[in-house]
Formats: C-alpha cells, structure tokens, sequence
C-alpha cells in the first residue's frame, strides 16, 4: 500500500508539473515572439476589416489589440491572420494563431469537442434574413422556395435549415459557398434572392453596398448568436487573461472609466476603479501581467463601449443599435464578473 502511495504521489507531482508548464506556454511564446497572432475574419466592417494598407479595425480586432495592451503596453503587438470559417477552429487548435476572435459562435459542441474555450460574449447576435427591397418580401415565412445564399461551415447553415423545416418551408435551392465574399457577391449578382447570415454582418455588408437602401433586413431573428473570442483549452493561465482582457473592458464601461478619463480615474476614491486600475491590489500577478494591465487596455482601446460605438455605433454606416448588447445596468445584458 505504501509503495502505490508513493506511486501516487509521484504521479500527481508529475501531472500538477506538466500542467504548471502547460499553463505558461502561450504568454512565454507570445512574449518571446514579441506580438500575438490572432485570428479574424476575411473583411467583415466594424468586426475585423482591413484597410488598403492592411491596418485592420473593428470591434474584434480591439480585443486583440486590448490583450496586446495588457501584455506589452502596445495595442498594435498584434498580426492578423484572415480565415476562413472551414479552417479557423483547426488553426487556433493547431497553434497557428493565439487566439481567434472573428464572429464565430459559442455552441456547446464547438466549446466541448474541438479542444478550444470560448472566453466569453464580446457581441449577442442573432441569424437574420436580406432580400432586395424590390422583391416585395417583408416576412421571413415567404422565402419558402427561395434561393438563399449561405456560407458553408457555419451555425448559419444548420439554423436555416431548422428554421425552414420547423416551418414546413422548401429551402431545396439553398446556395453554399465556401466564405462570406462569395456569398455577397453571389447575392449581389442576383444569383440568389436572399442572403443569410449573423444580423450585425448584414447590417455591415450592406453599408458597403453601392445602394444601401435597396435592401431589406427582415424582421424576424431565427437563432442565439452569442459571439466571442476563443483559445486553446491546454492553457489555462491564457484563457484567463483573454477572459479578463474582455471583463476588464465590460467593468470599465459600466464604472465609467474611458480612454479620455482613465489618468484622472488613478485619483478616484471608488475601491472598485483602484482595483480595475491596478491602483490597490495585485490582480495581474495570478495571470502573469504587471498591475496595470487593465489600464493599459483602458489607456490604449478605451472600455467596450467606446470600442462599440468607434466600429458599429450610431455614428458609423452600419449603426447597430445597443439592443441586448447594452450594459446590465441599461437594460441589457452585457454584464462581467467583479474584479476584486
């Protein structure tokens, strides 16, 4: 009994190592590499979308310029890697990226049987339907027959499938493409009548359409599209600082604290805002970043809000309304953990 005892023990002792160094791989990597790779889309406006010069923007693109900020007080240590919706579950798993942040959905299966963890909700989106305002269509429950353009490898395709046979609909002349530029281009060729996809995408796509206006979103909203960021699961000390990097923005907002106010805020006397600012208490330590993590990401991208309306607010083309994505205390349900 004594000699399993020990066998035991040395076991364990060999796991909580092998684990410790696991824990640490990402942030040593990406501190030795000097930037961290994150995966995006292929160009969606107000999420991830590159300029002529390749300078990437958007709401998801800031997540990955805020973890950046908190590691080495520089948003712009990032590189983008575009990617398809088919290849990027298998390039955050493979450790071709650090972390993928790139309009995809956190379902029970992507989170349990694809050796990745979603680290939270950065947008609560649902599947809506465009058709051409010229088509006379008002209601989803008429596109029974249609030709819908849908890309292929996404909840995308499995909710218009469900939706359409829940409502005894023909989706039979469904048109599958491979990623998101073909299906826009195929709507916009009229080789489809209508496009179906994430709300917000709609609405970003048609902003960038030559006669917004000709085009309809419908009303009716078909799916639960909680959408955030995701890293590998081997990697726990990782995974929490981009759960916390997304907190530390939500906290932010909702105590007021911006990228204009955030020096003034290093004077306030709410215990809540010291410890949000590293100002009392030693928060980054447990996941390896200096105190001043969260205001480096404040300093440097600003709370969510901010980075909401900078992308897709009511002063940009797209103009997505709040909605759910409000803060808890405004009626949504956007809401973080306490930081203390």
């Amino acid at each position: 009994m004594m000699k399993k005892h020990i066998v035991m023990l040395a076991a364990a002792a060999t796991l909580a190592t092998t684990a410790s160094t696991s824990m640490a791989q990402t942030l040593d990597a990406v501190e030795e590499n000097g930037y961290i790779q994150c995966g995006v889309t292929e160009g969606v406006p107000g999420f991830s979308f590159p300029d002529e010069n390749n300078n990437w923007t958007g709401l998801e693109v800031d997540f990955c310029k805020a973890m950046a900020a908190a590691i080495f007080d520089d948003p712009e240590a990032v590189r983008y890697t575009p990617l398809t919706s088919q290849v990027r579950f298998e390039s955050l798993a493979n450790g071709n990226i650090d972390v993928l942040s790139r309009t995809t959905t956190w379902t029970m299966s992507r989170d349990t049987d694809l050796g990745i963890s979603f680290t939270g909700t950065m947008f609560y989106d649902g599947q809506g339907f465009m058709v051409r305002e010229d088509s006379g269509v008002t209601s989803a429950l008429e596109l029974s027959g249609a030709a819908v353009c849908i890309e292929s490898g996404t909840t995308t395709e499995l909710n218009a499938a469900d939706y359409f046979a829940a409502n005894d609909m023909d989706l039979s002349n469904a048109v599958v493409f491979v990623n998101q530029d073909e299906v826009v281009q195929a709507y916009l060729d009229g080789r489809c009548d209508v496009f179906t996809t994430d709300s917000s995408a709609l609405a970003a796509e048609r902003s960038t359409f030559s006669d917004p206006d000709a085009h309809v979103i419908l009303p009716q909203i078909i799916s639960k599209e909680p959408l955030g960021p995701s890293v590998r699961s081997d990697d726990w000390q990782w995974f929490d600082i981009a759960k916390w990097t997304l907190f530390a923005m939500i906290n932010a907002e909702e105590l007021g604290v911006t990228s204009e106010n955030v020096d003034e805020m290093l004077e306030s006397d709410n215990p809540a805002i010291r410890r949000l600012l590293g100002v009392e208490g030693e928060f980054g330590e447990p996941i390896g970043l200096p105190t001043d993590w969260a205001y480096r990401i404040i300093k440097h991208v600003g709370n969510y809000g901010e980075s909401y309306e900078r992308h897709v607010g009511a002063d940009t083309d797209i103009n997505i309304p709040r909605g759910v994505n409000q803060l808890w205390t405004n009626g949504g349900i956007m809401y973080a953990p306490p930081i203390r």
